[in-house]
Protein backbone atom coordinates (compact mmCIF):
# COMPACT_ATOMS: atom_id res chain seq x y z
CA UNK A 1 0.00 0.00 0.00
CA UNK A 2 1.51 3.18 -0.98
CA UNK A 3 2.43 6.10 1.72
CA UNK A 4 -0.03 9.29 1.03
CA UNK A 5 2.38 10.95 3.68
CA UNK A 6 5.18 10.33 0.84
CA UNK A 7 3.24 10.97 -1.92
CA UNK A 8 2.08 14.20 -0.84
CA UNK A 9 5.73 14.98 -0.71
CA UNK A 10 6.61 14.24 -3.83
CA UNK A 11 3.64 16.07 -5.46
CA UNK A 12 5.26 19.32 -3.62
CA UNK A 13 8.86 18.16 -4.61
CA UNK A 14 7.48 18.56 -8.24
CA UNK A 15 5.52 21.26 -7.90
CA UNK A 16 8.42 23.48 -6.33
CA UNK A 17 10.51 22.05 -9.13
CA UNK A 18 8.45 22.96 -11.84
CA UNK A 19 7.72 26.67 -9.95
CA UNK A 20 11.39 27.05 -10.29
CA UNK A 21 11.73 25.77 -14.09
CA UNK A 22 8.89 28.16 -15.16
CA UNK A 23 10.40 31.09 -13.41
CA UNK A 24 13.49 30.71 -14.96
CA UNK A 25 12.48 29.97 -18.23
CA UNK A 26 10.40 33.31 -18.60
CA UNK A 27 13.39 35.16 -17.29
CA UNK A 28 16.13 33.78 -19.03
CA UNK A 29 13.99 34.31 -22.34
CA UNK A 30 12.90 37.81 -21.22
CA UNK A 31 16.10 38.75 -20.04
CA UNK A 32 19.18 36.62 -21.14
CA UNK A 33 21.32 35.05 -19.76
CA UNK A 34 23.61 37.26 -17.52
CA UNK A 35 20.73 39.29 -16.50
CA UNK A 36 19.01 36.54 -14.74
CA UNK A 37 19.85 35.71 -11.29
CA UNK A 38 18.68 32.47 -8.78
CA UNK A 39 17.28 35.17 -6.45
CA UNK A 40 15.31 36.34 -8.79
CA UNK A 41 14.17 33.21 -10.55
CA UNK A 42 12.98 32.43 -6.80
CA UNK A 43 11.04 35.70 -6.50
CA UNK A 44 9.37 34.70 -9.70
CA UNK A 45 8.65 31.33 -8.08
CA UNK A 46 7.50 32.72 -4.98
CA UNK A 47 9.95 30.78 -3.40
CA UNK A 48 12.69 31.71 -0.94
CA UNK A 49 16.40 31.67 -2.62
CA UNK A 50 18.06 28.87 -0.94
CA UNK A 51 15.04 26.78 -2.21
CA UNK A 52 16.70 27.32 -6.12
CA UNK A 53 20.20 26.97 -4.55
CA UNK A 54 19.98 23.88 -2.70
CA UNK A 55 18.09 22.46 -5.59
CA UNK A 56 19.95 23.45 -8.65
CA UNK A 57 23.38 24.85 -6.75
CA UNK A 58 24.39 27.33 -10.11
CA UNK A 59 22.60 29.42 -12.32
CA UNK A 60 24.36 26.89 -15.51
CA UNK A 61 22.73 23.76 -14.03
CA UNK A 62 19.25 25.36 -13.95
CA UNK A 63 19.39 26.66 -17.05
CA UNK A 64 20.32 22.69 -18.28
CA UNK A 65 17.28 22.06 -15.88
CA UNK A 66 15.27 24.04 -18.03
CA UNK A 67 16.56 23.07 -21.54
CA UNK A 68 15.97 19.37 -21.05
CA UNK A 69 13.05 20.10 -19.94
CA UNK A 70 11.83 21.75 -22.61
CA UNK A 71 13.26 19.27 -25.24
CA UNK A 72 12.01 16.26 -23.56
CA UNK A 73 8.05 18.51 -23.48
CA UNK A 74 5.79 16.65 -21.74
CA UNK A 75 7.16 12.82 -21.64
CA UNK A 76 8.96 13.19 -17.82
CA UNK A 77 12.33 13.98 -18.80
CA UNK A 78 12.22 11.57 -21.73
CA UNK A 79 15.11 11.34 -24.16
CA UNK A 80 14.59 12.26 -27.66
CA UNK A 81 15.64 8.32 -28.97
CA UNK A 82 12.77 7.10 -26.70
CA UNK A 83 10.46 9.70 -27.95
CA UNK A 84 7.27 8.02 -29.46
CA UNK A 85 8.09 10.29 -32.37
CA UNK A 86 11.59 9.08 -32.81
CA UNK A 87 10.17 5.18 -32.51
CA UNK A 88 7.93 5.93 -35.41
CA UNK A 89 10.57 7.76 -37.84
CA UNK A 90 12.49 4.83 -37.11
CA UNK A 91 9.45 2.23 -37.86
CA UNK A 92 7.07 3.26 -39.66
CA UNK A 93 6.39 0.91 -42.82
CA UNK A 94 7.27 4.05 -46.00
CA UNK A 95 9.70 6.61 -45.97
CA UNK A 96 6.91 9.18 -46.36
CA UNK A 97 5.76 8.33 -43.15
CA UNK A 98 9.35 7.83 -41.30
CA UNK A 99 10.12 11.45 -42.83
CA UNK A 100 6.59 13.19 -41.45
CA UNK A 101 7.15 11.72 -37.90
CA UNK A 102 10.53 13.17 -37.70
CA UNK A 103 10.05 16.26 -39.41
CA UNK A 104 7.04 16.48 -36.87
CA UNK A 105 8.65 15.50 -33.71
CA UNK A 106 11.81 17.99 -34.56
CA UNK A 107 9.58 20.92 -35.35
CA UNK A 108 7.96 20.38 -32.54
CA UNK A 109 11.58 20.31 -30.08
CA UNK A 110 12.54 23.09 -32.20
CA UNK A 111 9.34 25.24 -31.35
CA UNK A 112 9.42 24.30 -27.78
CA UNK A 113 13.14 25.02 -27.19
CA UNK A 114 14.68 27.22 -29.65
CA UNK A 115 14.22 30.45 -27.11
CA UNK A 116 16.46 28.37 -24.69
CA UNK A 117 19.27 27.19 -27.26
CA UNK A 118 19.73 31.02 -27.59
CA UNK A 119 20.49 31.92 -24.10
CA UNK A 120 22.80 28.67 -24.37
CA UNK A 121 24.39 30.02 -27.27
CA UNK A 122 24.76 33.46 -25.17
CA UNK A 123 25.97 32.16 -22.21
CA UNK A 124 28.82 29.06 -23.28
CA UNK A 125 31.79 31.69 -23.74
CA UNK A 126 31.76 31.95 -19.69
CA UNK A 127 29.85 28.62 -18.57
CA UNK A 128 32.42 25.91 -19.91
CA UNK A 129 29.77 23.54 -18.71
CA UNK A 130 27.39 24.85 -21.02
CA UNK A 131 29.33 24.68 -23.96
CA UNK A 132 29.96 21.24 -23.34
CA UNK A 133 26.41 20.50 -22.89
CA UNK A 134 25.22 22.12 -26.07
CA UNK A 135 28.20 20.07 -27.97
CA UNK A 136 26.44 17.30 -26.23
CA UNK A 137 23.50 17.59 -27.78
CA UNK A 138 25.09 18.62 -31.06
CA UNK A 139 26.67 14.84 -30.90
CA UNK A 140 23.18 13.18 -29.88
CA UNK A 141 21.02 15.14 -32.50
CA UNK A 142 23.78 13.98 -35.30
CA UNK A 143 23.43 10.19 -34.22
CA UNK A 144 19.50 10.37 -34.05
CA UNK A 145 19.50 11.49 -37.90
CA UNK A 146 22.26 9.35 -39.10
CA UNK A 147 20.71 6.47 -37.12
CA UNK A 148 17.45 7.53 -38.50
CA UNK A 149 18.74 7.13 -42.22
CA UNK A 150 20.73 4.03 -41.76
CA UNK A 151 17.84 2.46 -40.35
CA UNK A 152 15.48 3.37 -43.65
CA UNK A 153 18.22 1.95 -45.98
CA UNK A 154 18.61 -1.63 -43.93
CA UNK A 155 15.14 -1.57 -43.97
CA UNK A 156 15.25 -0.88 -47.97
CA UNK A 157 13.53 2.20 -47.79
CA UNK A 158 16.25 4.08 -49.92
CA UNK A 159 17.94 3.73 -53.24
CA UNK A 160 21.57 3.53 -52.83
CA UNK A 161 23.32 7.09 -53.65
CA UNK A 162 26.46 7.87 -55.11
CA UNK A 163 27.61 9.51 -51.72
CA UNK A 164 25.81 7.42 -49.13
CA UNK A 165 27.91 9.67 -47.02
CA UNK A 166 26.74 12.86 -47.91
CA UNK A 167 23.02 11.76 -47.91
CA UNK A 168 23.41 11.24 -44.02
CA UNK A 169 25.04 14.45 -43.04
CA UNK A 170 22.85 16.04 -44.99
CA UNK A 171 20.13 14.91 -43.62
CA UNK A 172 22.26 15.15 -39.76
CA UNK A 173 23.30 18.73 -40.86
CA UNK A 174 19.31 19.76 -41.66
CA UNK A 175 18.04 18.47 -38.14
CA UNK A 176 20.40 20.72 -36.15
CA UNK A 177 19.65 23.28 -33.84
CA UNK A 178 21.91 25.92 -35.04
CA UNK A 179 20.55 25.30 -38.37
CA UNK A 180 16.89 25.82 -37.17
CA UNK A 181 18.27 29.01 -35.49
CA UNK A 182 20.15 30.30 -38.66
CA UNK A 183 16.94 30.05 -40.43
CA UNK A 184 14.70 31.64 -37.80
CA UNK A 185 17.01 34.42 -37.94
CA UNK A 186 17.90 35.13 -41.34
CA UNK A 187 14.48 34.34 -43.03
CA UNK A 188 11.76 35.07 -39.87
CA UNK A 189 10.08 31.64 -40.77
CA UNK A 190 7.96 30.41 -38.59
CA UNK A 191 8.24 27.15 -37.29
CA UNK A 192 5.12 25.66 -39.60
CA UNK A 193 7.69 27.51 -42.17
CA UNK A 194 10.60 25.56 -40.92
CA UNK A 195 9.00 22.04 -40.91
CA UNK A 196 7.70 22.12 -44.42
CA UNK A 197 11.06 23.29 -45.18
CA UNK A 198 12.50 20.20 -43.71
CA UNK A 199 10.09 18.03 -44.73
CA UNK A 200 11.06 18.98 -48.33
CA UNK A 201 14.73 18.76 -48.23
CA UNK A 202 14.85 15.45 -46.51
CA UNK A 203 12.13 14.06 -49.29
CA UNK A 204 14.55 15.26 -51.95
CA UNK A 205 17.61 14.21 -50.23
CA UNK A 206 16.12 11.01 -49.84
CA UNK A 207 14.58 8.59 -51.95
CA UNK A 208 12.48 5.99 -51.77
CA UNK A 209 12.96 2.34 -53.14
CA UNK A 210 10.47 2.04 -56.76
CA UNK A 211 9.96 -1.72 -55.26
CA UNK A 212 10.70 -3.82 -52.55
CA UNK A 213 14.39 -4.56 -51.91
CA UNK A 214 15.28 -7.67 -53.39
CA UNK A 215 12.61 -7.20 -56.19
CA UNK A 216 12.25 -6.20 -59.91
CA UNK A 217 9.21 -4.76 -61.15
CA UNK A 218 8.17 -7.06 -64.31
CA UNK A 219 8.46 -5.57 -67.59
CA UNK A 220 5.26 -5.05 -69.79
CA UNK A 221 4.83 -7.26 -72.23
Amino acid sequence: MSDPVKGLRAARVAETKQRILDSARELFVRDGYHATTLTAVAEGAQLAPRTVYVRFGTKAALLRSVVDAAVAGDTAEQAVRDSDWYRAALTAGTLADRITALVTGTTDLMERAADLFEVVLQAQAAEPELADAFQAGRTATRELLLQFVRTARADGLLTEPADPEWQAETVALAGQAETYLLLRRTTRWTPQQYGRWLHSTLSEVLREVAAPSGEMEQPCV
